[in-house]
């Protein structure tokens, strides 16, 4: 590969990858005055990255780095492959760097680990892929969570702030984003002056991550800016070098020069640039404070999907073998992932051990004989490994009990063994074997690509057949993507050219219907085409879709005049427009009308990702400007995020766009068919941040009513990564009667990790799940999906929470019942006799109220069962005040389970009013 004179090559060996590389060190500079300028032939201390992303600031930048005093050097990104010339005692900046390759990651790694520090501004490796994201959190400690609607008061973190870091000038207004603190080596050294105190600056003992564009006056002042990397370069030299003697591998002639800036920013200077060739031959070392290996995929593809770049994890190793040093928090995480992890597995017990399915009433008449079956199964079952459930459990509670000590004694890789060790256990002592799932909704995107592979009638029944017998009752069928039906369209320019003498859309909701599960036609929205999809229809790459190739008025633009955003595959139609509009809601009428569906599913509902502070914005269609030109007097294009009120409503207004349609959309739905379910497929990013990146507003179209279901796409990699994702919008009071599904992403997932991540989403307040993909769905999947929630049931007495809310309600306290029933009768309820009392009638008014509004819905029924659950709800923590203290996990699944009856009674109530 060649790339402006560099020469790269790339070898596979030992799973690591040599790079063998000419590497250019240009424009050595110097300044700086925090230290005595140096002569001119001393080695530069710092060294300061040139990306694309910054390049456009390079004026700034440089002329902030002149009014300093220290020698550096300017070195291109493009040029990165190698620690080797970056010299043994220098800083290196990466000021508002985004796009960081694998080999660059990696390089930086090793600069780290052989004792390199590294100061970095803003959204640092924001846009690169998610391995390198992961490694950078690593090294630095910490990443750009997301930016500041309006400028806010940086303030010390503390009341007595770190001595580096408490000088007067660090504090002032700043323009820039939360930072989220990741590890147990990195701390707050500044937070915006907000109420939840959100940390601007972040430091390891190696790292300094600022929370803001620095060198770009619409972020930051001048002096401030030169006061923190002042600062942070004096934190991480603290005796400056003397040494004459040049370092191994710099550049000899990096040091002489002082650079000067043209009108036009361009860095001049009389010193010619050397060239030299350095290898990396081994392994790069592990970083101080790491934990983890991260698996970086080289020959992953440079554009990266949306929902690759979001998913904040890769595949995320406790390193067994490491014994570097365990801080606190770690240890702390550690712990109650393993307490976590025990109780999810106590809970799925229980939830089989009280499951009809498993036992009929003689056993339930008889704790005794159901515990000794529970032990007996868990202990005997194919895939399970000697020692008993019980035994595994006191095992693991030693293993997390003892961590502390093992730390003191400093057996820090002690510690990573067992813990590997005890998950491992653990996860083998779930009761994969046994029915365990509540009525829910079991839900899987059946992907384009199976479809085709089907090829068929005859081998897509046996998908289905998989899916049937697996539990899944509602399938999502890629039916829309990249402008393309995959049936015979009427209203379509053309059907996708990889589907040939068939209709499988017919087809799938024929086979089905015939197995009792729901099809809902998953349809992409907004995204018109498909650069990864040309290549397998081999049409040119930069074809944007058979729609927009036909309405070219209809496209979509970014600031640059692109319709795919650099770093991204597809390009995106005008909400704004009417005409598309109109187009794709006669489009989604044929859908639903010529073909019995389900449901519809909406996808890509929303804007392609954009940074608007660093200069990438999206949405100026021919529609969108003129539209909003005639409200405001003012053409977007002409408009920049500094200019605050303006810019808000101009994102405003595209959110505005989404918004309506999605609004129209359900109401054409309901209009044709009143029973048909909208759900739609969403990003779980926070809220503001969503709404600037995306014009993603999915709380509004909950709160209005608009859509049934939402399915957040929560990938993660672990359940604690996946937990921390997802929690949040399933305990959200802002979305109305709307039920939640979070998503799970099998690829690369291991079989029983996603089966933790089901029980964790069980334990929680969610009406469900849905999984990506149906080609992930593997056999051993197969086998825990039909033991732990096939169906047993006729298919009328198995109800999905969308569709019998009432019913639902009544099967799932049902199950609550039994499990408070055999805790109680093992005297695993701590609660005096009067409150026991109390506990029980109770329990049986809730669900005399329960069965009679399912049985016969009406507007008293439905109040009365409200009424009965919410006094339920408010004692159910004093009845459970002794308990809590023994079991707070149990009782808090408890809590979550009653609190989803109650969304089911909400969401009920909304559709009966529909069907008024």
């Amino acid at each position: 590969m060649k790339n402006q004179g560099t020469a790269i090559n790339v070898t596979k060996k030992s799973g690591f990858f040599i790079f063998s590389f000419n590497f250019f060190i240009v424009n050595c500079l110097t300044s700086f005055h925090i230290l005595p300028v140096k002569a001119a032939n001393e080695e530069p201390i710092l060294s300061v990255v040139q990306s694309t992303e910054n390049r456009q600031q390079w004026t700034g930048i440089t002329k902030r780095l002149q009014a300093i005093g220290v020698n550096y050097c300017v070195i291109p990104l493009a040029t990165v492959r190698s620690s080797a010339n970056w010299g043994d005692r220098r800083v290196l900046f990466l000021p508002n760097v985004e796009t960081i390759t694998p080999a660059q990651a990696i390089a930086l790694e090793e600069w780290v680990s052989k004792g390199g520090k590294i100061i970095a501004s803003g959204p640092v490796g924001s846009l690169s892929a998610p391995g390198v994201r992961q490694l950078l959190r690593s090294l630095l400690g910490s990443y750009w969570g997301f930016g500041l609607d309006e400028t806010q008061q940086i303030k010390p973190a503390k009341a007595k702030p770190q001595g580096w870091a408490n000088q007067s000038e660090l504090f002032g207004q700043v323009r820039g984003g939360v930072i989220i603190p990741d590890g147990g080596t990195s701390q707050a050294t500044a937070v915006w002056n907000a109420q939840d105190n959100s940390a601007a600056v972040v430091s390891t003992e190696w790292s300094t991550l600022l929370g803001w564009r620095w060198g770009t006056d619409a972020a930051s002042t001048f002096e401030l800016d030169n006061a923190w990397l002042k600062a942070a370069i004096n934190r991480h030299l603290t005796t400056p070098s003397e040494s004459k003697q040049k370092i191994a591998g710099a550049d000899s002639n990096c040091t002489t020069t002082v650079a000067n800036v043209s009108d036009e920013g361009k860095i001049t200077s009389t010193t010619e640039t050397s060239q030299k060739t350095f290898n990396i031959a081994t392994p790069p070392a592990t970083n101080r404070g790491s934990r983890t290996s991260i698996h970086i995929n080289q020959h992953s593809p440079t554009q990266q999907e949306a929902i690759d770049q979001l998913e904040q994890t890769v595949r995320w190793n406790v390193e067994p073998n490491s014994n570097q040093p365990i801080e606190d928090k770690e240890a702390i995480a550690l712990q109650q992932e393993l307490e976590n992890l025990i109780s999810r597995v106590e809970s799925a017990h229980l939830a089989a051990s009280v499951n009809p399915a498993n036992i009929d009433e003689a056993v339930t008449s008889n704790p005794q004989s159901l515990k000794e079956e529970d032990t007996r199964v868990a202990s005997t079952s194919p895939g399970f490994s000697s020692p008993s459930k019980e035994q595994a459990i006191a095992q693991a509670r030693l293993v997390a009990k003892s961590i502390p000590q093992l730390i003191a004694n400093k057996n820090y890789a002690l510690v990573r063994q067992q813990w590997l060790a005890t998950r491992t256990n653990l996860w083998k002592h779930f009761p994969i074997n046994r029915r365990l799932a509540p009525a829910e909704i079991r839900a899987v995107w059946l992907d384009r690509g199976t479809i085709v592979r089907a090829g068929g009638e005859k081998k897509l029944a046996e998908v289905f057949d998989r899916l049937a017998q697996s539990g899944i009752n509602t399938v999502f069928f890629e039916t829309l993507n990249a402008s393309y039906p995959i049936y015979p369209s009427q209203v379509a320019p053309q059907q996708n050219p990889l589907i040939r003498g068939w209709n499988p859309l017919a087809v799938a909701v024929k086979l089905a219907h015939e197995r009792g599960m729901e099809l809902h036609a998953w349809v992409w929205t907004f995204a018109a085409g498909n650069q990864r999809h040309n290549q397998v229809i081999n049409v040119h790459p930069n074809y944007p879709g058979p729609v927009l190739a036909a309405h070219p008025d209809w496209a979509n633009y970014d600031n640059k005049g692109n319709t795919i955003p650099p770093g991204q595959t597809k390009p995106f139609f005008d909400p704004a427009n009417p005409q598309l509009r109109q187009y794709l809601l006669k489009l989604f009428e044929e859908i639903v009308t010529d073909y019995q569906v389900d449901g519809l599913q909406l996808d890509y509902i929303r804007y392609p990702f954009q940074d608007p502070f660093a200069g990438r914005t999206y949405g100026y269609g021919q529609a969108a400007r003129a539209q909003f030109q005639q409200l405001t007097g003012v053409d977007p294009l002409t408009i920049s995020p500094t200019q605050g009120e303006l810019w808000q409503k101009w994102t405003e207004f595209r959110t505005q766009q989404v918004d309506s349609f999605v609004a129209d959309v359900s109401k054409m739905l309901r209009q044709k068919r009143e029973n048909l379910i909208l759900s739609v497929a969403v990003f779980p990013l926070p809220e503001r941040e969503r709404i600037q990146k995306l014009q993603q507003h999915w709380e509004v179209w909950a709160r209005r009513g608009d859509i049934d279901v939402i399915v957040p796409m929560t990938y993660a990699q672990d359940t604690a990564r996946f937990q921390h994702l997802a929690q949040p919008w399933i305990a959200s009071t802002q979305l109305g009667s709307t039920l939640l599904v979070p998503g799970i992403r099998l690829l690369s997932l291991p079989n029983l990790a996603a089966f933790d991540q089901l029980q964790l989403i069980r334990d929680l307040p969610a009406s469900g799940y849905a999984l990506f993909a149906a080609e992930n769905f593997n056999n051993d999947l197969l086998k825990i999906f039909t033991s732990t929630q096939g169906k047993v049931l006729p298919v009328a007495d198995e109800p999905i929470p969308h569709r019998q809310p009432f019913k639902t309600a009544v099967v799932r306290y049902g199950l609550l019942k039994r499990e408070w029933q055999f805790v109680m009768q093992n005297e695993q309820l701590q609660i005096s006799a009067i409150k026991l009392t109390d506990f029980n009638n109770q329990i049986e008014v809730v669900e005399k109220a329960l069965n009679q509004l399912a049985t016969s819905p009406s507007a008293s029924k439905l109040l009365t069962a409200k009424a009965s659950l919410t006094r339920f709800q408010s004692q159910f923590r004093i009845w459970m005040r002794e308990t809590v203290t023994n079991n707070p996990y149990q009782v808090k699944v408890w809590e979550n389970r009653l609190a989803t009856i109650e969304r089911l009674l909400r969401y009920g109530e909304r559709r009966s009013q529909l069907r008024q």
